[in-house]
């Protein structure tokens, strides 16, 4: 008869295929070819997806552009996918683009490209901090787009990360390093991913709407790769082509929430005070100087594809599977039990039980951190829980869909009811790593670490809480 370890190992290696297979076939190159199709001069939107229902500023556009119209392009890529997103609209532009238009751009990646492109200036910005590449990318943008006419086609190619990747400070006496030092305080804060951008477009002088304003009088087309919620899509890097949804009161009200005052440094803490001040007066906003007739965007990939994805491939492996993303943005400590409450009815009704969650978990940091990030703190402390239940037969997965997870070298990690059990034969104490926030260093000497390496792609999270019998696992060998 199958044992309990024997299951933990076949539902392990049944979490990092779904994982796996999930990352590819959610790849950026496909997203373009489905969203986007060139024909002679001609380029076919086929993905509409983003419409006044989701962006309520943004008119419905039209479903084809013609390039002739437009002389010069612009094309400014930026975030964690800025680069194969580049990659993959250079695919489908017209081969011979370079002669027949005046085309130039910029690029904020955390990585210099491989193979650049002919006239894009890329930058090896700084995250989870920005860094002064991060600033450089930021003006040779706004450089670019004010010299934009209404001859101008601009291209924003959007993914996650570009919050740091793409910065400059409204008040241009801020420093640098004053700048990652507020960025440094709101990471470990523990707000979700909307607050957070909410108070840096309030911040930076290229987000809520403002880099898009910079060529106010440009036809602009923006290409999204989501990894915010569905609902907060003016959040995805901070909002650099959609105004922020938060008014200068309500930022005041988060800043005061998360005491966020006396962690910045004293130049940022003035200019959130002058703000403050001026919460009540009303002030002009980014989208009154862009026509929307001239605006759209198409998201291209989002959580839901995820979620789509894994659901296929946990499927084809015969788990019968649910999709829970109600904790989304909520502290790791009260996600895991919520989830694993959740898998206990699914395993009583089904041989082979699959859980799936996307978006992402929050972690307030201690004063001095280790090394790890959401996704391992999440799943060491769904270890803990499941070692005090004694579910041997449950493992769970929780991975970054951009591989890297917080500041360590991982994805992610893999956890069971033993995990807890191996730290302590390895001479690890599994407590103190989470009260650290120090889980890397554990799952890699268990060797339980997913590392997948920067993927080039950013879709929030992945968790999947995988259960079965001895009978389905017997079934399958």
């Amino acid at each position: 008869m199958t044992n309990p370890a024997a299951i933990q190992t076949r539902l392990r290696a049944d979490a990092l295929a779904i994982f796996r297979a999930t990352l590819a076939e959610c790849s950026i190159s496909a997203a373009f070819q489905r969203a986007l199709h060139c024909e002679a001069s001609t380029l076919h939107r086929l993905r509409t997806t983003a419409s006044p229902a989701t962006i309520p500023l943004i008119a419905v556009a039209p479903t084809e552009i013609d390039l002739r119209r437009f002389p010069r392009i612009l094309i400014i890529a930026l975030g964690k996918a800025a680069v194969p997103m580049l990659d993959a609209l250079m695919d489908q532009l017209p081969a011979n683009i370079h002669s027949t238009h005046d085309l130039r751009g910029v690029c904020a990646a955390p990585a210099f490209p491989a193979h650049p492109h002919p006239s894009i200036v890329c930058f090896a910005a700084g995250h989870p901090l920005p860094n002064a590449d991060s600033f450089a990318a930021a003006l040779a943008a706004l450089d670019l787009l004010r010299s934009a006419t209404a001859e101008t086609l601009v291209f924003f190619l959007i993914s996650g990360g570009g919050s740091a990747l793409c910065e400059l400070p409204l008040d241009p006496a801020i420093s640098l390093e004053e700048t990652r030092r507020f960025h440094q305080a709101l990471v470990g804060c523990g707000a979700p991913i909307a607050e957070l951008n909410a108070i840096r477009q309030a911040f930076s002088a290229v987000k809520g709407g403002r880099l898009a304003a910079a060529a106010a009088h440009a036809t602009q087309y923006s290409l999204l790769v989501s990894d915010v919620p569905a609902d907060a899509l003016d959040a995805l890097a901070s909002g650099p082509t959609l105004p922020s949804s938060h008014t200068p009161a309500a930022v005041a009200a988060l800043l005061e929430h998360y005491r966020l005052l006396p962690q910045f440094p004293p130049a940022v803490r003035s200019f959130f005070e002058r703000l403050t001040r001026r919460a009540t007066q009303p002030t002009p906003r980014a989208e009154s100087q862009l026509d929307p007739a001239r605006c759209f965007h198409d998201l291209l990939l989002s959580t839901d594809d995820l979620a789509r994805s894994a659901t296929r491939h946990a499927q084809a492996l015969g788990y019968t599977v649910t999709v829970d993303n109600h904790c989304d943005d909520w502290d790791y400590a009260q996600a895991a039990p919520y989830l694993l409450t959740r898998l206990q009815p699914l395993s009583a009704t089904a041989a082979r039980a699959c859980l799936i969650s996307t978006g992402e978990v929050t972690v307030t940091l201690p004063v001095a951190p280790g090394s790890g990030g959401r996704n391992q703190q999440f799943a060491l402390e769904a270890a803990r829980l499941l070692s005090t239940e004694a579910c041997a037969t449950t493992v769970v997965l929780s991975a970054g869909t951009d591989g890297i997870d917080g500041i360590s070298p991982a994805a992610g990690a893999i956890a069971d009811a033993a995990t807890f059990s191996r730290a302590r034969a390895h001479e690890l104490d599994p407590e103190a790593a989470l009260d650290d926030c120090n889980a890397w260093p554990l799952f890699n000497a268990l060797g339980d670490a997913v590392v997948t390496g920067p993927t080039g792609n950013n879709l929030r999270d992945l968790r999947l809480l995988l259960t079965a019998t001895e009978s389905a696992v017997e079934k399958t060998r």
